[in-house]
């Protein structure tokens, strides 16, 4: 999902800066609130750094990559996952690419925004507990995410400076549909193991798993 720095114009990527800044900005009193919340953005902004350096390839016009983003917005919570995104791909580029800070925002954007739609549609029904968290459940939540990815991506390669094939993008598009299919595997277990300590302190205070319920296995 990254957009390789000198795709974008300069005057495009002050506009992403100026979105993002937004974006981050909007939800800062609700993060100051939860002290909680800086211990699991470092978490969030750690786990994201391990997802994303464990496997990359590049596909077409950009990169696949297994985010967890799933993994990290239900046991971590909504705000420090999305400050954790934005954290975690400063601290990719510091280490690893430096290149890559250029487009911090445009690449903060395309996994804050479905994030955002995610949370809206269906992840607050799950912190109420109106929905049980499921294998059929995530793979929504999964699908409506990357969906929102790979429109992204699709969107900044649309105002790009360099052309990119349709064929390219849909090749790139395509390639997500294995981490919708293994994500929310890996996102299940995640979340049962951490259900399954519910009186640990340590837990409440570095995870947001408390709030979610696990639907009920079948002859239980």
């Amino acid at each position: 999902m990254h957009i390789e720095p000198g795709t974008i114009a300069q005057a495009k990527i002050v506009v992403a800066n100026i979105a993002a800044s937004g974006v981050l900005l909007h939800y800062v009193r609700a993060y100051i609130k939860q002290p909680a919340d800086i211990i699991r953005t470092v978490l969030a902004a750690l786990f994201f750094t391990l997802f994303m350096q464990s496997f990359s390839t590049p596909v077409g016009p950009s990169e696949l990559h297994f985010v967890g983003a799933m993994i990290i917005y239900l046991s971590l919570g909504f705000i420090p996952a999305m400050f954790g995104f934005a954290a975690g791909l400063l601290l990719q580029g510091l280490i690893f690419d430096p290149m890559d800070i250029a487009h911090l925002a445009v690449n903060s954007l395309s996994l804050i925004l479905p994030l955002i739609a995610v949370h809206f549609t269906i992840g607050r029904k799950l912190r109420s507990q109106d929905l049980s968290v499921n294998w059929k459940t995530i793979v929504k939540m999964d699908a409506i995410y990357y969906a929102g990815v790979t429109l992204m991506v699709g969107f900044w390669l649309s105002v790009s400076q360099v052309a990119t094939p349709f064929a390219a993008w849909a090749t790139f598009t395509a390639s997500y549909l294995v981490v919708v299919a293994i994500e929310p595997i890996v996102t299940l277990a995640a979340i049962k193991l951490l259900k399954h300590f519910p009186d640990s302190k340590v837990l409440d205070v570095c995870f947001a798993v408390k709030p979610l319920k696990l639907a009920k296995v079948a002859g239980n």
